[in-house]
């Protein structure tokens, strides 16, 4: 990436947080003076006493390349390549870092706020990386991408953390190449149609899963080199599978050589710790009513998307950025201006990143990872929303895992845990995620939140993935859960693959597959997902049972009967309403053998009969096997219509209306000049004749009246004459 000089128009748009291209300004860049190849170096800060630029190349030493303050609060510098390279091994990057004299008068050690590579941790340097050269091949991709609707597009996403989905024998990562190479093909096998990467931007602690990050422009180390993560997604693309990146815009670690105190002073974040920082997570919130805060986060969202082709970006910890009172105590937070708990700042920079994002990069995904019930964070900014094309469904998610945990036997009691996420299904565009969060610190496995024996946990995993994946929203799914891993997940670990070589484990992941499968082929199950055009329900409250049951439809009126049953109760004949007449065929049951169930399943056609039952016209009775989710697809027999005239050709309807007004009007004629409507004779040319009888009469023989007022106008008339 080449260093173009900015105009004074782009550094004014910086400091007024609009410039998305920042990073084309600030951190080091390749270019030519007076034909010789140098590195120009640039950094933002303005209460800085004095900086310089330090790395291999000088020992490290602080006065030997001391920086140019500009008169915007940056400090430049321009050095020759052969003297950068000078100390580095062939092939390497020079590491390099930032010495900034602060504001209090302590020298600090700075990595790159803009550097596109970083060192190994738990060395933290920035290094010096040319992005450009890397040769796509996913033109193809981009193309589709630009006419994209995910709205009604499958979406089924899966989630993974590149450091432990596989390892090496030895423990070592699998670098981003050797990612490619596993986890493209598997990928493909399940089913899915996007993939999301927890957090690739370098970060120090592994510990964090890479939510705190230090370096925002700067793949991680641990996995390779830029490069190389272009590969991936390069080759995902080229094999049709969208690439999602988590991001995070909220907070940011209080590591020496990150942003925190930068130039001696709360330069990214608040000054006052009740706004300034997130005691609970030990690190600092961002200052969005800095420009160059937003400038620095906005240029960073394009970055990704622009630099590295990627998908969408799923925005961590929204509600952080919403409320001043985040994890926060009374008294531990300021108000706004108006005294209330709103980031109004935050919210105007979250408006201008989607609409940003949306204008520039078509067919991309932001996805609000939000907890609150704040509005319309799907809807667009000109309505006054948040302008995220989706939000993670955090309330659908808990209360179906707060019900799964429940005994079979009690989850009548907690009926409402299913049937009350419909009340607000469709007032955002959801995605209904079983993620990393669900998996860590206590909570259990996806199979191990399930009570019962083992068959009932794995039948009971089952029937959730199949209700799942017929409720409105798309679908998100972490790593592990598709083959029932039956501990928590671990970051410092790969998961526990030799679970495959056991029984269930293999039957429940090609359970996922099929139903991955389905949904990517059934329109009802994905094409309408925002309105109750595409979902009907059908037995809402089972309670005693504990079975639900719902019609999902298409565009087009195609429909599907989902059935699930979360006890292990056998129902062999159990009747379901049905609006209209048709037939109902089984066409994927989680019980059935291949997925390690008990094999009950609806071998045959079921015609559904005009008999009333719940509410609807016709009815049917199908087996409901135990702890299991059915799919039918209901072909339906809609009633005949009312006879009609058969068509005419225009001409025909022409003469035809020519005929019928002429004789409209010949009745209308013959009715006015009738005196008596019994003197009508049957026939139209009759009753003419008649009426112009009676008129001839009339004329000859005057009325009285009209007699009078002719004698009135003779008498007038003499008496003017005389």
């Amino acid at each position: 990436m080449r260093y173009n000089p900015p105009t004074d128009r782009q550094r004014e748009l910086y400091h007024q947080g609009l410039n998305r291209r920042s990073y084309e300004m600030l951190g080091a860049h390749p270019c030519e003076e007076n034909g010789v190849r140098h590195w120009h170096f640039c950094m933002w800060a303005p209460n800085a006493k004095h900086v310089a630029l330090v790395g291999d190349f000088d020992h490290w030493d602080k006065s030997r390349h001391p920086m140019q303050k500009q008169y915007d609060g940056t400090w430049e510098l321009r050095l020759d390549e052969s003297e950068l390279w000078q100390n580095t091994p062939a092939g390497g990057q020079p590491a390099y870092k930032y010495a900034v004299w602060g504001q209090d008068d302590v020298w600090r050690m700075k990595a790159d706020p803009y550097g596109m590579f970083s060192e190994l941790r738990p060395n933290m340097g920035s290094r010096l990386y040319e992005l450009d050269g890397y040769a796509w091949g996913d033109a193809a991709w981009l193309a589709r991408r630009a006419t994209y609707n995910p709205y009604q597009s499958p979406v089924n996403i899966y989630e993974v953390h590149i450091g432990s989905w596989r390892r090496h024998e030895g423990g070592a990562y699998l670098n981003y190449e050797e990612l490619a190479d596993q986890l493209i093909p598997y990928v493909l096998e399940m089913g899915y149609t996007h993939v999301e990467l927890m957090p690739v931007m370098e970060h120090p602690l592994d510990m964090s899963w890479g939510y705190q990050v230090t370096g925002f422009y700067a793949p991680t180390s641990r996995y390779g080199t830029p490069r190389q993560l272009m590969a991936l997604i390069d080759r995902c693309h080229q094999a049709g599978l969208g690439v999602i990146l988590d991001w995070v815009p909220a907070h940011f670690p209080r590591d020496e050589a990150g942003l925190y105190k930068l130039d001696g002073t709360h330069l990214y974040s608040h000054p006052d710790p009740r706004r300034g920082e997130i005691a609970q997570w030990g690190t600092m919130l961002f200052d969005f009513a800095r420009g160059e805060v937003c400038s620095y986060l906005l240029s960073n969202a394009c970055f990704w998307l622009e630099t590295y082709h990627a998908d969408g970006l799923r925005v961590d910890a929204v509600s952080s950025l919403l409320y001043f009172d985040f994890c926060k105590e009374s008294g531990q937070w300021l108000p706004n201006r108006y005294g209330g708990r709103e980031n109004l700042e935050a919210i105007a920079f979250l408006r201008r990143l989607n609409e940003t994002v949306y204008h520039d990069f078509t067919g991309v995904m932001m996805i609000a990872e939000e907890s609150s019930a704040y509005p319309m964070v799907t809807a667009p900014t000109y309505l006054g929303g948040l302008g995220f094309g989706f939000k993670w469904n955090m309330g659908w998610m808990n209360d179906i895992l707060f019900y799964i945990k429940k005994d079979t036997v009690h989850r009548r009691y907690h009926h409402d845990k299913l049937t009350f996420s419909l009340f607000y299904a469709f007032s955002e565009n959801y995605i209904l995620p079983f993620s990393h969060d669900e998996v860590v610190h206590g909570k259990h496995s996806m199979l191990d939140k399930n009570p019962g024996d083992l068959w009932q946990k794995f039948a009971g995993l089952r029937a959730l993935y199949g209700y799942t994946m017929a409720h409105p929203g798309k679908k998100l799914l972490f790593m592990g859960g598709e083959f029932a891993h039956f501990i928590e997940w671990k970051y410092n670990d790969q998961l526990d693959w030799f679970l495959l070589t056991y029984d269930r484990h293999p039957q429940v992941q090609a359970c996922v597959k099929a139903l991955n499968r389905l949904y990517a082929v059934t329109p009802a199950l994905y094409e309408v997902d925002t309105g109750w055009a595409g979902f009907t329900w059908i037995i809402p409250n089972d309670t005693d049972n504990s079975v639900l049951a719902f019609l999902r439809t298409d565009a087009h009126g195609g429909s599907v009967l989902c059935v699930t049953n979360f006890t292990p109760v056998f129902h062999p004949v159990y009747r379901v309403g049905l609006p209209l007449g048709g037939t109902l065929t089984e066409v994927l049951n989680t019980d059935r053998a291949e997925f390690g169930g008990s094999n009950q399943y609806n071998a045959y056609v079921i015609a559904a009969r005009p008999e009333g039952y719940n509410g609807f016209a016709y009815s049917a009775d199908i087996c409901v096997p135990p702890l299991s989710c059915c799919y039918f697809t209901y072909a339906k027999v809609y009633p005949a219509p009312p006879n009609r005239r058969r068509a005419r050709t225009l001409a025909a309807r022409i003469t035809h209306q020519s005929r019928r007004r002429y004789t409209m009007q010949a009745q209308h004629r013959v009715n006015a000049m009738a005196a008596k409507p019994e003197t009508a004779t049957a026939t139209l040319k009759d009753a003419a004749q008649a009426a112009k009888a009676k008129a001839k009469a009339a004329a000859k023989k005057p009325s009285p009246k009209t007699q009078e007022t002719d004698d009135r106008q003779l008498a007038k008339g003499r008496a003017l004459r005389k």
